[in-house]
């Protein structure tokens, strides 16, 4: 059941992008490794897709709503799994885990249109 909309998940978006940027900083775990590069890559894509992407709080419109919440499942997996997939769950995983499971959790339960789409017409 989609219940979150599509302004609410652009909220989250931009707030989920910078909290992944600072999070390795914040818990400490910028160590230069995959732990710290895989939330602040994820964070950077996330904010850049959320700027383009066609909903209320989108600034250029070029993703559609579907894609940007296939792209945030994807994501989201990649997240949870990176602690294993890339050899670091003896030192951190809780982070990766909780962020990866809401952003699947976002991509699985938003709307896949803005409320406020209005059907464009051809007017002569």
């Amino acid at each position: 059941m989609r219940f979150i909309s599509t302004r609410v998940h652009g909220m989250v978006d931009y707030l989920m992008g910078l909290l992944l940027i600072v999070a390795p900083f914040l818990l400490g775990f910028a160590t230069g490794g995959a732990a710290q590069w895989v939330p602040i890559i994820l964070g950077v894509v996330m904010l850049a897709s959320a700027i383009m992407t066609k909903y209320e709080l989108g600034l250029m419109h070029m993703i559609p709503m579907p894609l940007h919440l296939t792209m945030d499942l994807i994501s989201g997996i990649l997240l949870l799994v990176s602690p294993w997939l890339f050899g670091f769950a003896d030192t951190v995983y809780l982070p990766h885990v909780i962020l990866g499971i809401i952003e699947i959790g976002a991509s699985l339960t938003t709307e896949k249109q803005p409320r406020n789409v209005v059907a464009s017409t051809n007017r002569s």
